[in-house]
C-alpha cells in the first residue's frame, strides 16, 4: 500500500504531506482546494511504476511518468508547479516495504520529467481512477479522441478505465476474496453490466431482461464498472483504487452498501483514496472505522491549510460536516416552532 506522501508546489498542493495511510483514506474540502488534483497526482504514479517495464514496454521510468501527468492533467508539464517565482515540483511517495520513488521538475520543463530515485519494485497489480462520470456509454467516444485522434479532453484516467473495462471475463471470474463484494454489488442493482460483442456495445442485464447502456440509470452504470473490473481480474489484492465523489448518481442508501463493499474489499488487499462531498460518505466510514477498529486517515482542507486526522477518533470539524448539523438544527428548530 501507499505509506505516505509528501508534494511540493504541485498545482493547489503547494505544501501536503501524510504519513501512516490506511486501508481506507477520506479527503474532504470546498471546491478547488486541490482533492482531485491529489487523486491524480497519486494514481499518476503509482500507474507509472505498474505501466513502466510490464511485457514490452520500452519507454523508460521518467517517460512513462512524464506522459502519464501530461495526458492525465493535459497540461504542459511546467504548468504543474505552483505560481512563484524559481520554484520547482517535488513529489515522493512511499510504499510499505519502504521502497519510495521521488521526481522533480521545474517552471521551464517542457517534456521529462527528473527523477530523483526510484526503488519501488515492480507491480503486478493494476490500479484504477473512477471519475464522478460513468464511461460505460462514452467509451467509443474517449478511445477514438485519445487513441486516434491523440487530443485533449478526456484525461489518461479515462482512457485507462475504458481500456481496462475492454479485457475479457476470465471464466473463474474475481479473485475468491472479493467473490462476496461481488455478489453484494450485483444485489444492489438486480443485475449485471456486460459487454455484447455483437451489437459492439454495452448493455444491461437483468433477469432475461437487457436495456440498453445508453437507457440506464448513472447508479447502475456506476456500480457495474465496479463490478466489471472484479470480474474481469483487473483489480486484484495490492491494487490502489482511487474515487472521485462516489456519492455522485447515488441516493444515500447505496452510498452506505457501496461504502460497505469498499469495506470488504479493503480487508482482502485493495487500497482505497476517496475524495467526497458527501456528508453521507463520511458518516459511513467513520462508523466504519469505529466497527473495524481501523485507523482511517482524513485529509481536510479547513482555513487554508490541510489537516490530516484518524476518522476513528471522531468527524473532524469540517465545513461539509457543520453545514449538515446546522441544515438538521434548522430543521429541528422550524418542526418546534
Amino acid at each position: 500500500m501507499i505509506q505516505q506522501f509528501d508534494f511540493q508546489h504541485f498545482g493547489p498542493l503547494e505544501q501536503l504531506s501524510a504519513q501512516n495511510l490506511g486501508k481506507i483514506n477520506l479527503i474532504i474540502g470546498a471546491n478547488s482546494t486541490g482533492k482531485t488534483f491529489l487523486l491524480k497526482a497519486l494514481y499518476s504514479i503509482i500507474r507509472t511504476q505498474e505501466e513502466f517495464g510490464r511485457g514490452d514496454e520500452r519507454r523508460d521510468f521518467a517517460e512513462v511518468l512524464s506522459d502519464k501527468l501530461y495526458w492525465t492533467y493535459q497540461a504542459r508539464l511546467g504548468d504543474l508547479v505552483s505560481k512563484g517565482k524559481n520554484r520547482r515540483l517535488k513529489a515522493s511517495v512511499t510504499m510499505d516495504n519502504n521502497c519510495s520513488v521521488a521526481f522533480e521538475l521545474g517552471q521551464d520543463t517542457i517534456k521529462k520529467v527528473t527523477p530523483l530515485h526510484n526503488n519501488l519494485p515492480a507491480r503486478d497489480a493494476n490500479s484504477i481512477f473512477l471519475p464522478p462520470k460513468e464511461v460505460l456509454s462514452l467509451g467509443k467516444v474517449i478511445l477514438k479522441s485519445r487513441m486516434q485522434d491523440r487530443e485533449f479532453g478526456y484525461d489518461d484516467t479515462y482512457l485507462d478505465l475504458v481500456v481496462a473495462l475492454q479485457k475479457q471475463g476470465q471464466k473463474e471470474r474475481s479473485f475468491t476474496a472479493f467473490k462476496h463484494s461481488q455478489e453484494h454489488l450485483e444485489d444492489m442493482f438486480e443485475g449485471r453490466i456486460e459487454y455484447d460483442e455483437k451489437a459492439e456495445n454495452w448493455i444491461y442485464k437483468k433477469g432475461n431482461s437487457k436495456f440498453s447502456i445508453h437507457m440506464t440509470a448513472e447508479g447502475v452504470k456506476k456500480i457495474g464498472i465496479l463490478d466489471t473490473l472484479l470480474s474481469n481480474r483487473t483489480l486484484s489484492p495490492q491494487s490502489v483504487i482511487f474515487i472521485d465523489e462516489p456519492e455522485s448518481a447515488l441516493h444515500p442508501t447505496a452510498i452506505s452498501q457501496l461504502m460497505d463493499i469498499i469495506r470488504i474489499l479493503a480487508d482482502n488487499g485493495i487500497q482505497f483514496f476517496i475524495a467526497s462531498h458527501s456528508y453521507f460518505v463520511i458518516k459511513k466510514l467513520f462508523l466504519i472505522a469505529l466497527d473495524t477498529g481501523w485507523e482511517l486517515p482524513v485529509l481536510h482542507h479547513k482555513d487554508n491549510h490541510w489537516h490530516f486526522d484518524d476518522l476513528k477518533e471522531g468527524m473532524p470539524d469540517n465545513g461539509i460536516i457543520n453545514e449538515s448539523i446546522h441544515l438538521y438544527e434548522q430543521e429541528i428548530g422550524l418542526a418546534l416552532d
